[in-house]
């Protein structure tokens, strides 16, 4: 068998080190999140982490989505007296003192309603629906909201999606808190790699979805009180950031 030379042997040991990756978890208790972190080859001299803070945030505005529903023996009266509705139910929430911006007709649509019975197609009518949704909802006003509505035409409550007129403000702070955990987790790795820090190379903000704004709950109904007393529980919303950050090593 070939003897390898000490020199070559401590090479090739040393790029092993260098090009190995590892995985670990980070985060906060309230929002906690999953993190890769790669330490790079001999040639590029870094290092790469990827980190997601957040925090949890109590919601002041929602959005409501809500439709009118209408089923009738054809199609026009059926359309007739939906729009009928629709137009009531909007003139309800101007009246209401609901800014029109805030208020938007989402979606329609029309169709038959069949009877299947005897394995037989039969259009036996039809019902048209029409999907309504306000936005930027004052937080005290969604209760009544919601219970009014029922009178003024509304029999379709879908969802209450809440959220936070500060939300810029506290990803900021998330963002903040995700760096400063990527650099903690570098400097850990560079301790223990027998490197230093020398500088960001690069940095990469991943999640920026407008979604992350909103969490979903579906308005309940108290069935003792009756409509007039529909209970929203807001509870707390997560604003999660996740950046990954490339780190010099000398």
């Amino acid at each position: 068998m070939r003897k390898m030379n000490k020199p070559l042997a401590a090479a090739l040991v040393a790029a092993t080190v260098l090009s190995m990756t590892a995985c670990a978890q980070t985060g906060t208790a309230s929002v906690p999140g999953t993190n890769v972190t790669t330490i790079s080859n001999k040639e590029t001299n870094t290092i790469q982490v990827s980190s997601t803070e957040g925090l949890k945030v109590v919601p002041d505005m929602a959005q409501v989505n809500f439709a009118v529903l209408t089923q009738a023996g054809d199609p026009k009266t059926c359309q007739e007296k939906n729009s009928g509705d629709t137009s009531s139910v909007i003139a309800f929430l101007k009246n209401s003192g609901i800014d029109e911006k805030s208020i938007q007709t989402s979606s329609y649509g029309l169709e038959p309603i069949y009877d299947w019975s005897n394995s037989t197609q039969q259009i036996t009518g039809y019902q048209m629906r029409t999907s309504i949704t306000l936005s930027d909802l004052p937080l005290d006003q969604v209760s009544a909201i919601l219970s009014s509505s029922v009178d003024a035409g509304i029999n379709c409550i879908d969802s209450v999606n809440y959220l936070s007129s500060k939300y810029d403000e506290n990803y900021r702070e998330a963002l903040k808190k995700a760096v400063d955990a990527a650099k903690v987790k570098a400097e850990a790795i560079a301790a223990a790699s027998g490197v230093t820090l020398d500088g960001i190379a690069h940095i990469e903000e991943l999640n920026t979805y407008p979604n992350i704004r909103y969490s979903s709950t579906v308005a309940k109904e108290d069935a003792a009180a009756g409509a007039k007393s529909v209970v929203v529980e807001p509870g707390q919303i997560g604003v999660e950031a996740q950046v990954t950050v490339t780190f010099r090593v000398k």
